[in-house]
């Protein structure tokens, strides 16, 4: 059993302050970035690509995981709360992001890229399924470090008590996703990008419908948010979104055929 006395914060200056939850944003998207160039160069060379085209797409994908992330978390999570409080919209600091808003927003923004500059979409979004479990890793981590979206009670050995929460001993939910849906996906990623016969949108619906199915499965362990609670049953707003990923991942499986 651990007691968690993790501080949010690495860094106080007074005037500023440095999160660690700020760095894994910052971290996730430059290894992200760095990675994804250098699979481009090693794994697609022979497509004539100008990586620099890469480059670009960065910041299309930096503002829509920041919008997407927080407007899915007020239409998913918690909308009459700013439907009440609007101007709370913007105090992005004190949390409230959805990985599956900043995924809608990611690839509705990469389609968009893609059209503009006359890129097969699948491509764009295969470089960033494949590094996209890096910054998930991080991010998980922060949460884990922030002790927030804490798991279900237990008595396992290995169980973390959040004191900010209460005194009772939980999942560590967030490490269990840093695992799966970090470590194990990114593994999956490179088993299937580097095979000889690699297929266009092969590793966009890989993830797809595995994140849906790790994250389902944390979601075993995690307590719902309170604000929203289970849907019906045992059924969460993250597993309600994750079924729905993984549908959308077996579509593109059924259609992969048709994507060039």
């Amino acid at each position: 059993m651990y007691t968690h006395n993790l501080d949010p914060v690495l860094i106080d200056f007074g005037f500023l302050v440095i999160r660690w939850y700020s760095l894994a944003y910052i971290f996730g998207i430059l290894i992200g970035w760095w990675l994804g160039k250098r699979i481009i160069l090693k794994r697609f060379q022979n497509l004539n690509f100008n990586i620099k085209e890469f480059d670009n797409l960065i910041t299309y994908i930096i503002i829509s995981l920041l919008l997407g992330g927080r407007i899915g978390y007020i239409l998913f999570y918690n909308f009459q709360y700013y439907l009440s409080n609007p101007l709370d919209v913007l105090k992005i600091w004190e949390g409230g992001m959805s990985f599956h808003g900043a995924l809608i927003g990611i690839i509705l923004s990469t389609y968009w890229f893609s059209i503009k500059k006359n890129i097969p979409t699948f491509f764009l979004l295969d470089i960033i399924a494949f590094v996209a479990p890096i910054g998930i890793f991080f991010g998980r981590i922060a949460n884990f470090i922030n002790g927030e979206l804490v798991g279900k009670t237990t008595d396992v050995f290995w169980g973390v008590i959040f004191p900010k929460i209460d005194n009772n001993i939980r999942h560590p939910s967030q490490l269990y996703e840093a695992f799966f849906e970090g470590v194990v996906l990114f593994i999956f990623m490179n088993l299937i990008l580097f095979k000889n016969n690699y297929k266009t949108g092969t590793c966009s619906y890989i993830f797809l419908i595995f994140y849906g199915i790790f994250r389902t499965f944390s979601e075993l362990f995690r307590e719902p948010d309170s604000q929203v609670g289970y849907l019906f049953g045992p059924i969460s707003m993250g597993t309600m979104l994750s079924f729905l990923m993984i549908l959308a991942g077996i579509i593109i499986f059924l259609k992969k055929d048709d994507i060039k």
